[in-house]
């Protein structure tokens, strides 16, 4: 058995290990709580969860409890039977569970309704399970949260239990480990611990940037700038609000016009902007185009606006306002080879700065409903196929998940503890420029239609940020980092040559502070390393006069004095190096 294969059966294990832990759970939550209502319960990628409508909220002591029933169940080694019911008995079966009886009325009619039992429990289920209890292997209850019945506000507040299950207590303990680091780096606790940003209840799920959090969001932006002037593109900028008549004609008011923000000013309907495709387009159709004006590559850090679901927001990864990397490519269809290939080219070479080595790639075909012809199809997945051969990567083909109008490329990496994000994209789209009835002139003097090219690198900042904080734990890069050195005086008197310092630093374009403070050298040291500031330069009596800074890593590791001009050196190499 090849390690690929190994690993996707070991993936299908765990998958239905957990499915049949979260029906274990739900059975020791109905002992516990025999009034209790029960919704759903999926396995996820790392585990399982199960939502419930109780009387009380639970607490930590119930987790306990309801994990202790589970450890039982699952010793009593009892079998999962899967039996098939018409309808009449599936209602007559969970009468008493109203969220199960709406997911029977919604199936359609002659569609086989499924349970699955172990013991004196049974609960609505397509399956499938692993054959007893005895098979779950070892399992966690995590935590509790609130969930929206179907993720409608308008609908039933739940309480959702998250767990956990793995096929050995081994494997169990090195994912709790993970779950542990993950919360020590969590990007919401660095961001408030490090001044980076915050939120307020008076604008949803919206960030606000302190100085700190601004410097590394504008850095972002401003990295991506350079690439954009050695790989030819034109920064645009366009409008926050268009007319709705803007969003019927590019089909997002068809199709995605409750994600929108809508506002009526003088008895019209206008749509705050969750993309800047169809501005792009407008800006395109402007004037008439040459074949020797493409390709066109417009790049906009323009503000977008989502209205994410309260219940899927989450810190800066899952945000209702943001901006992207965001640039469309108008361009012949001869070109599309070319252009996908220099976005690759500069899309790698930010990811190795960021330290993401490692990619995996997913080329995603036509879907079923799709504008375009079969022909055009054939020749758009095979150009992006031919560009991904070309560069070298390897990658997975996905039947069926393109776009509507038109295939695409994906781009995976994994983080500092191997979670993998999805973070680049490029996408051929055909559909726009039929919309919006663009053309260009072609060599024969004939009107063709451009390809519109969709490609973002990092995609949203706010969301590359909440990586990057994770990724590296709040301990940036000295390029990146918000300060990237402070200086701190032993005693009061040495405070006039902490400002000597620091204004030498600055005059270097250096990002310092002084920590004036009236407090022990020790305890400014720890500030600055829980601050994750990259040089630390303390200054007492011989310092000031030998002109000299004692200076300390974050890290811990102690360089000893240098000479003022060598420790200047010292962190400017850091910044110029990106290391």
């Amino acid at each position: 058995m090849t390690t690929k294969d190994h690993d996707k059966d070991l993936t299908s294990l765990r998958e239905r290990m957990r499915h049949s832990a979260s029906h274990v759970m739900a059975d020791a939550v109905l002992q516990m709580f025999p009034e209790a209502k029960l919704a759903i319960g999926p396995s996820t990628e790392d585990g399982f969860y199960y939502d419930f409508q109780v009387s009380h909220p639970f607490t930590p002591e119930d987790l306990e409890t309801i994990e202790a029933r589970m450890r039982n169940t699952i010793a009593r080694g009892l079998p999962f039977l899967r039996e098939e019911i018409d309808r009449e008995e599936a209602h007559r079966m969970f009468s008493q569970q109203p969220f199960k009886l709406e997911i029977i009325d919604e199936l359609p009619p002659g569609e086989a309704i499924t349970i699955y039992r172990h013991g004196d429990f049974v609960d609505l289920c397509r399956g499938p399970h692993v054959d007893s209890t005895g098979q779950i292997g070892a399992c966690k209850l995590l935590s509790i949260a609130g969930a929206y019945w179907r993720g409608d506000e308008s609908r039933s507040m739940l309480q959702r239990i998250y767990g956990t299950a793995f096929e050995s207590q081994e494997a169990l303990e090195e994912h709790l480990k993970r779950l542990e680091e993950a919360q020590r780096r969590d990007h919401r606790k660095l961001g408030r611990e490090m001044e980076l940003f915050i939120f307020d209840p008076i604008a949803p799920a919206s960030p606000f940037f302190l100085p700190k959090g601004a410097v590394i969001y504008n850095l972002l932006i401003e990295y991506v700038r350079g690439l954009y002037q050695r790989y030819g593109y034109q920064e645009v900028i366009t409008p926050q609000v268009y007319s709705t008549e803007l969003w019927k004609r590019s089909g997002h008011y068809d199709n995605y016009i409750e994600n929108m923000f809508l506002v009526h000013i003088e008895e019209r309907e206008y749509g705050v902007k969750p993309m800047n495709c169809p501005g792009h387009a407008l800006m395109y159709a402007s004037r008439m185009r040459s074949y020797r004006d493409l390709p066109i590559r417009y790049a906009d850090f323009g503000r977008l606006h989502r209205y994410e679901r309260s219940g899927v927001t989450h810190g800066l990864t899952r945000v209702r306002t943001f901006s992207q990397d965001d640039a469309h490519i108008f361009c012949t269809p001869d070109q599309v080879h070319q252009e996908v290939e220099n976005f690759i080219e500069m899309l790698l070479e930010s990811y190795r700065l960021f330290q993401f080595p490692d990619v995996r790639v997913a080329l995603s075909l036509r879907p079923e409903k799709r504008v375009g012809d079969d022909a055009m199809w054939d020749r758009a997945e095979a150009s992006l196929e031919e560009v991904l051969r070309a560069v070298g990567l390897p990658f997975d083909l996905k039947p069926g998940e393109g776009a509507f109008y038109g295939p695409k490329i994906d781009f995976f990496v994994p983080d500092a503890l191997g979670r993998e994000w999805q973070l680049g994209t490029v996408q051929l789209d055909f559909a726009l420029p039929e919309r919006f009835d663009l053309e260009y002139i072609a060599e024969d003097g004939s009107q063709q239609r451009p390809v519109m090219v969709h490609r973002a690198m990092l995609g949203a900042i706010e969301r590359f940020m909440g990586i990057l904080i994770e990724h590296y734990g709040g301990a940036f890069p000295v390029w990146i980092a918000p300060v990237q050195a402070v200086v701190i005086p032993i005693a009061d008197r040495h405070l006039e040559y902490a400002r000597l310092v620091e204004k030498r630093l600055k005059e270097r374009g250096i990002r310092v502070e002084v920590d004036g403070r009236s407090e022990r050298m020790n305890l400014k040291i720890r500030q600055a390393q829980l601050q994750k500031v990259p040089f630390m330069l303390v200054v007492g009596d011989k310092e000031a006069a030998s002109e000299t800074l004692a200076v300390r890593l974050r890290s811990g590791q102690d360089l000893g004095p240098r000479p003022l001009s060598e420790a200047l050196a010292l962190i400017q190499d850091a910044i110029d190096s990106r290391a």
